[in-house]
């Protein structure tokens, strides 16, 4: 790599959570930030980014039953020692909404894949901060692409700067718009009666 490389931001998430993606079983994903965030809380840094998969903190039974399969199969290609990244999933930002109560929180329990414990302890954790959840329109990227594992890219901090320049251009969405408009209307329904604020481009 050199100081000149085209570089690209990228969200880090379980490969588990980015597998639902792929598959369009959720369209959300809840962020708090990470331990060592510049800020000590999670800011939408861009609004469209690529996923960069984590393993080492997913854990099966932090997902509800129907649907830990994703982490089992997501650690059967995994090791500690690997030394690359697939890149596969490219995400635009068309909500960002701000939670900040239990109540809130529980109208998307059908919405995601995490068990309500889980979903909870990502709440209270600094409580004073609100639970952003990004709603995304997801593309699956026709050629996927090994990217070496960088220093820069470990510890808990949500978003990194990967090389650009291997990663096609080519994309196709994982759920076309009708589908993708369906499961947003009802994600937004779920929370009407309550006043969440949601900041959009």
């Amino acid at each position: 790599m050199t100081d000149h490389e085209p570089r690209t931001i990228a969200l880090k998430e379980w490969a588990s959570a980015i597998q639902a993606l792929a598959e369009g079983k959720q369209i959300l994903l809840m962020r708090k930030g990470g331990i060592i965030e510049e800020t000590r809380s999670f800011e939408l840094k861009e609004r469209a980014f690529y996923l960069y998969p984590t393993y080492e903190h997913q854990r099966s039974e932090l997902l509800k039953p129907e649907h830990r399969h994703f982490v089992e199969e997501s650690l059967q290609q995994w090791s500690p020692a690997q030394q690359t990244a697939s890149i596969r999933l490219y995400a635009e930002v068309t909500d960002d909404l701000e939670i900040s109560s239990q109540e809130e929180l529980d109208r998307l329990r059908d919405h995601h894949i995490w068990t309500d414990m889980f979903a909870e302890e990502r709440l209270r954790w600094k409580k004073k901060n609100p639970l952003h959840v990004l709603i995304l329109r997801v593309y699956s990227i026709e050629r996927p692409v090994d990217i070496p594992v960088e220093e820069q890219y470990i510890g808990c901090k949500s978003w990194i700067s990967i090389p650009s320049g291997s990663v096609t251009s080519e994309m196709t969405p994982v759920l076309d718009a009708a589908e993708f408009e369906v499961m947003r209307s009802a994600l937004l329904l779920s929370l009407q009666e309550q006043n969440i604020p949601n900041h959009k481009a």
